[in-house]
């Protein structure tokens, strides 16, 4: 399969070619919107704020510096939208898992349902900035430098604050009894 080609829907984009942002949109709207439902923690909101960031993204277009990955642009308006989301929102809401893997037995379901609950409320104790480094790293498996251009922070920053997060949801879960204090 030929590599998907970002810089020439852009162009084609740009030039007044409406289909190709479909192209565009197939291509990154699982990863937007996995983005957001971390951030968010809400299925509803993820699907608003997933329409949200490519409405933005098609609009600002033409302020996308080809020098940069097309996918750090739209990532930085996904993490945008969603933390801006978040302070607007009480801090407090429950989180709605709805991903069960169907080859598991009926307890190790409750057991992974219940881990990933513990989990997504643990990320939800954590301030957005720590929230955002940790999903970009851990769930969405971005290098540092990566993470840096989407955050628009220092590589050094990313660091630090990984490594704070790291520390505060580690502190979270061993409150939970979800990982021993070693």
């Amino acid at each position: 399969m030929a590599e998907f080609d970002e810089q020439y829907y852009v162009s084609q984009c740009l030039e007044g070619n409406k289909d190709a942002f479909g192209f565009i949109v197939d291509k990154y709207e699982r990863a937007i919107f996995n983005i957001a439902l971390r951030i968010v923690k809400e299925y509803d909101d993820a699907r608003d704020i997933t329409q949200s960031v490519f409405v933005k993204a098609y609009e600002k277009l033409d302020s996308y510096n080809s020098s940069f990955k097309f996918f750090s642009w739209i990532y930085r308006i996904a993490i945008n939208e969603s933390l801006n989301f978040v302070n607007r929102k009480k801090p407090d809401e429950t989180v709605d898992e709805r991903f069960v893997a169907p080859t598991i037995s009926p307890v190790d379901q409750l057991q992974v349902s219940e881990l990933n609950a513990s989990i997504q409320q643990a990320l939800a104790r954590l301030k957005p900035d720590y929230r955002a480094v940790i999903v970009l790293k851990h769930f969405k498996e971005l290098s540092y430098r990566e993470m840096s251009e989407v955050l628009q922070i220092p590589e050094k920053t990313v660091k630090s604050r990984l490594f704070s997060a790291r520390q505060l949801l580690k502190v979270i879960l061993v409150e939970q009894g979800i990982v021993g204090n070693g």
